[in-house]
């Protein structure tokens, strides 16, 4: 019997498409491997055994079946997107146990291509904070249990990584779906502002939130991305060329990237310059502001997400994130500070079509209870892991995080990607050349 598990969503859909499997049998196996291992790495906050079978028989059964770009492809939803007939927790107690009455756009879109969503995976509370870990579960890095997913799409990555599903979806709001994925050996994209539908929250955290695929190829990334805008899938083209900037500097001053992080973006620059690009050493100029920018807008977004719900049921890094950004959200909402960091970045990508810098500064933080944790301690644990993500976010250009070397523990490194407004096909472009001249191993070794 052929074996679906690690196999990716393209070959998957080819096969159901060619009637080669059945949009059952490849649901089935996952499920199994989901009971089986989840336990642990906790990427789930709930599975829908039940009902996910139900859906793959429907698939199955669709006129259409052999069109469907994701036939039979089973895949993760990070708790903040509704699906229909599921709660939507976004990791708190504080938030109401009452089933979704309609998909959120995306998941709609995913399960009109024939995916079948198997389940919600978990989120820290309220997606705030860059470790995934709270009263609904705890997310472990499948390469090294030891240690956080990452967050707040920290679920999606652990269950893509652990081989639970091909694909998952996430969302990024100050770097929500880089964070995860370069921790877990990842390809992601967080496209441009306006590329794929948001809803994420009640403001998107004033227009920074974007969704977007986990996956463990380019390919899978760039179908998935493709669905997720409701556009064709853009064809990769070979032969072009493009200048390339090496950054190894913290956008947020006085944070050090690390040995195995900066080796990872030299060696991936190394490897595009003898693909034929131009590359460079240049630094984005960044303002010695952009720190308190990025913590004015991503506790602004908690603050406005937090209304309505009971503070007695929030935890209290939640609570005081959510009380720090109550000052800021009036100057936030009035877009100034992003104007200004888009217009003092924008020269810079006049002169070079990608950036590649680090993705993270270090590895993640231990596994460990960070919701019990002081308000403080998080932020500064956050902050010195993942300085590199939020201010793609606050311009809002699309940034990928593309799986490149290895810690010595023997979890993955990453390097990011971001280019100018329009410039994904462009990105996964690059990232598929990194992809095919230095290829990665796409799941954790767990059995």
């Amino acid at each position: 019997m052929t074996s679906w598990i690690g196999r990716t969503a393209a070959e998957i859909a080819a096969a159901v498409q060619e009637k080669r499997a059945t949009p059952r049998e490849v649901v089935a196996e996952h499920l199994a491997r989901i009971e089986r291992l989840d336990g642990r790495i906790g990427a789930f906050r709930t599975v829908r055994a039940e009902a996910a079978l139900a859906e793959a028989d429907e698939v199955g059964a669709r006129a259409d079946l052999a069109e469907l770009p994701l036939a039979g492809v089973p895949i993760a939803v990070k708790d903040n997107l509704a699906v229909r007939g599921e709660s939507k927790r976004v990791g708190s107690a504080a938030t109401p146990d009452t089933p979704s009455a309609e998909d959120h756009v995306t998941v709609a879109r995913l399960r009109a291509a024939g995916a079948v969503v198997v389940g919600l995976t978990n989120v820290p509370e309220l997606c705030v904070f860059g470790t995934t870990e709270g009263v609904h579960g705890t997310a472990r890095n499948p390469w090294d249990t030891s240690r956080t997913a990452g967050g707040s799409s920290g679920g999606s990555a652990a269950a893509v990584a652990a081989g639970l599903v091909p694909i998952a979806l996430g969302n990024d709001g100050m770097g929500s779906l880089r964070i995860p994925a370069a921790n877990c050996g990842l390809v992601t994209i967080k496209p441009g502002h306006g590329v794929v539908p948001a809803g994420v929250s009640d403001g998107d955290w004033f227009g920074m939130s974007e969704n977007g695929p986990l996956a463990t190829t380019v390919e899978d990334a760039r179908l998935m991305l493709a669905i997720l805008a409701d556009t064709e899938p853009a064809s990769p083209s070979a032969a072009a060329t493009h200048t390339i900037a090496l950054s190894l500097r913290s956008p947020i001053a006085g944070i050090a990237i690390t040995k195995p992080y900066t080796a990872a973006a030299r060696e991936a620059a190394g490897v595009l310059m003898k693909a034929g690009h131009q590359v460079r050493r240049a630094d984005p100029s960044y303002p010695m502001s952009l720190s308190f920018t990025s913590l004015a807008h991503w506790t602004a977004g908690t603050s406005e997400d937090a209304q309505g719900l009971d503070p007695r049921q929030l935890t209290r890094r939640t609570r005081v994130h959510a009380a720090v950004g109550r000052r800021f959200v009036k100057g936030v909402r009035t877009g100034a500070s992003r104007d200004a960091l888009r217009g003092r970045l924008e020269p810079f990508f006049e002169e070079y079509d990608v950036l590649l810098t680090p993705a993270l500064a270090r590895r993640s933080p231990k596994s460990a209870p960070w919701h019990e944790r002081g308000w403080l301690r998080n932020v500064l644990a956050n902050t010195n892991y993942s300085p590199l993500t939020p201010p793609w976010n606050l311009t809002g250009w699309p940034a990928m995080s593309v799986p490149f070397g290895k810690l010595p523990s023997g979890a993955p490194t990453a390097v990011q990607l971001v280019g100018r407004p329009g410039s994904e096909a462009v990105l996964l472009e690059v990232a598929e050349q990194l992809e095919k001249l230095h290829p990665w191993e796409r799941t954790a070794p767990l059995d």
